[in-house]
């Protein structure tokens, strides 16, 4: 296949840009931003976990809180009316008696539950701290999401923008090259190969292998408008004025 030197070298700016598509794809899908909201997703998720287990606690407390006032309530109540019957002298011996052991006993319970409530109170409030705290938390961490992930979207559209640029500029580029020429290039970088090297200090610069002696003294032989290809990796091999070719001092680009 012949081409002409000029277009041949194109290749060379070709896969520069190629190599900058690729490497702006590959900054797309590895956006620190993202690392940074995959480490915050493990933070949240324990963040979420402590408030719900803080709330839980806090109701369970409030529960076992109204079923001591109640308790408290209910006794007090009673307590008052054995009083007043005690009081009011109007029942026998033996049941004022007995009345007195009740009050007595609902007097020792009383205070029982006071003492429980108070630490009970005192309970609630360091649980009720706590759950503030963990709340507090999650707000920090999600204000943080949020963040992350309005600088996520900013970096992700600089990216795209960039790499909407390259593709632009690549289209019009490949759109310059003979289209033979650039489909061989085409049709091994859609194999995963590398498509064109500039051959330089006797190696393919696509797959780095060196040239043998022979295979130099072919390359430096051929027309320059021939279109060379790597024996080993299949790549177009373009041919500068810094090539290092055999006699290329003695011969014009």
């Amino acid at each position: 296949m012949k081409a002409s030197a000029a277009q041949q070298r194109l290749l060379l700016d070709l896969a520069e840009l190629d190599a900058e598509i690729a490497k702006t794809a590959h900054s797309r899908k590895t956006l620190p931003e993202d690392a940074e909201l995959a480490a915050l997703t493990t933070e949240l998720e324990s963040a979420r976990e402590d408030v719900a287990a803080s709330r839980v606690s806090v109701d369970q407390l409030a529960g076992v809180a109204d079923r001591l006032d109640g308790e408290l309530t209910g006794m007090n109540d009673h307590l008052t009316r054995d009083k007043e019957t005690i009081a009011g002298g109007l029942i026998s011996h033996k049941a004022l008696v007995e009345l007195q052991h009740e009050a007595e006993s609902l007097e020792r319970r009383r205070d029982d539950l006071e003492s429980e409530m108070l630490e009970l109170m005192e309970q609630q409030e360091a649980t009720s701290a706590e759950a503030d705290r963990a709340e507090a938390t999650l707000l920090t961490l999600t204000e943080k999401e949020l963040d992350l992930v309005a600088r996520r979207d900013e970096s992700a559209r600089a990216v795209d923008a960039r790499s909407a640029d390259l593709t632009e500029r690549r289209g019009a580029m490949a759109a310059s090259i003979d289209a033979e020429l650039v489909g061989i290039y085409d049709r091994l970088r859609g194999r995963g190969q590398v498509g064109a090297g500039l051959v330089q200090a006797r190696r393919c610069g696509a797959c780095r292998m060196e040239l043998d002696p022979r295979t130099l003294s072919r390359i430096a032989a051929a027309d320059e408008d021939e279109v060379i290809r790597c024996e080993e990796c299949g790549a177009i091999m373009v041919r500068t004025s810094h090539s290092g070719l055999p006699g290329q001092g003695r011969r014009s680009e």
